[in-house]
This record gives structure tokens, C-alpha cells and sequence, in this order.
């Protein structure tokens, strides 16, 4: 028991860094996210088609390579960051263009009705879309947004290539000293654990906005 206690210990600690670059990345990819949104659906042509090439790339290269191109080519340019800013800084690479896509897909299933009431009643474009199209877009968003919040929990476990101690790192470390699969088990259980805290927490959100449908 003692053994299993001290192993917990070890692994809750790793637990710490896998739920700082999560949070992290969450928190910034949400304001990104909704701006890539705005400046896709924006008739500048050339912001639409930057933020398109930037979606492409982030979309269709896999994460890992994000992480070692920053962690390991960024440094031959000059830029050396410290693990834990390169690895926040491909996963909200990453993570905005997902969010981007999900954000701009919830502001164009708003009906185009709500727009024109609201300029019937004098709103600008800009009170328009805060104060009428935001809101609805959060509730048309909310399915998606579960799935690639959970998706993000389970990526930080790609951060061990960065030799960063998160909680996958830290159960093979142990899993290799002392030939026992239990860490494993135990890393499953909190991924579990994780995930299932999102999962009410989205569903707690998506009851409150579904009591506004008509």
C-alpha cells in the first residue's frame, strides 16, 4: 500500500504540468480561436485567405511534428524557448485553428433572421454580433467544443517527447525502474478522471443554454 501511495504521489506531480499546458492552452485558444473565426467569415480577402492557409497547415500536419519543429527548429533561427512556452505554443498553434473552425461553423448556423432584426432595431454589426450572434453561437458550439476540449486533455500526453515530466512521462519512468504496469493503470485512471470532470462540466453548460431553445 505504502508502494502504491508513494506512486500516486510521483504521478500526481506530473499530473501537474499535463493540467498546466491544458489549461493554459484552453484559456488562450478560446480568444484566438473566436478571432480566426471573425477574420475568416471577414470580407478582407486577404486575412480570409491567410487564416485559411494557417488552418490548412495546423490541420493537416499531425501535433508531434508541431512540437519537434518548435522545441527543435525554432533554436536554429535563434528562438530557444523553455520547454513549457515551445510546447504551449504548438498546442495553441494547434488548438486555434480547431477552435476556429468550430467557432466560425457556430456564427454561420445562427439564422440570418437574427441579423436583420437586430439592424431593424438599430444595432451596429459589432453590438450585433456580441450581443446576438455570440451567445448563440456558445450554445451551437458546445458538442464540438466537449469533444476537441477532451482531445486536448489526452494530446498533453504527446508533451513527454519534450523530456517534460507529465503524468505519462513520469508512469513509464517508473513502469522501466521497477518493471510494473500498475503506473499505467493508474495514468488511465486519471486521463479517466479528467476527461469525465469535462464531460459533466460541458453537459452542466449544455443544459443551461438548451433551457433558452424554444
Amino acid at each position: 500500500m505504502a508502494h502504491l501511495i508513494d506512486m500516486v504521489l510521483q504521478m500526481l506531480e506530473g499530473t501537474q504540468v499535463t493540467l498546466e499546458i491544458f489549461l493554459l492552452t484552453f484559456v488562450l485558444v478560446l480568444p484566438l480561436g473566436l478571432l480566426a473565426a471573425l477574420g475568416r467569415l471577414s470580407s478582407w480577402r486577404l486575412i480570409n485567405a491567410a487564416l485559411e492557409f494557417y488552418i490548412w497547415i495546423m490541420r493537416g500536419t499531425p501535433l508531434m511534428l508541431q512540437l519537434l519543429f518548435v522545441y527543435f527548429a525554432l533554436p536554429m533561427i535563434g528562438i530557444k524557448l523553455p520547454d513549457i512556452a515551445a510546447a504551449l505554443l504548438a498546442f495553441t498553434l494547434n488548438y486555434t485553428a480547431y477552435f476556429a473552425e468550430i467557432f466560425r461553423a457556430g456564427i454561420q448556423a445562427v439564422p440570418k433572421g437574427q441579423y436583420e432584426a437586430a439592424h431593424m432595431l438599430g444595432m451596429s454589426s459589432t453590438q450585433t454580433m456580441w450581443r446576438i450572434v455570440i451567445p448563440q453561437m456558445i450554445r451551437n458550439v458546445l458538442p464540438p467544443m466537449s469533444n476537441e476540449t477532451i482531445n486536448l486533455v489526452k494530446d498533453t500526453s504527446l508533451i513527454y517527447i519534450l523530456a517534460m515530466n507529465d503524468l505519462l512521462r513520469v508512469a513509464r519512468a517508473i513502469v522501466q525502474r521497477e518493471f510494473d504496469m500498475t503506473p499505467f493503470v493508474v495514468a488511465a485512471v486519471f486521463y479517466l478522471a479528467m476527461t469525465l470532470v469535462l464531460t459533466w462540466g460541458f453537459k452542466r453548460l449544455e443544459r443551461h443554454y438548451g433551457r433558452y431553445v424554444k
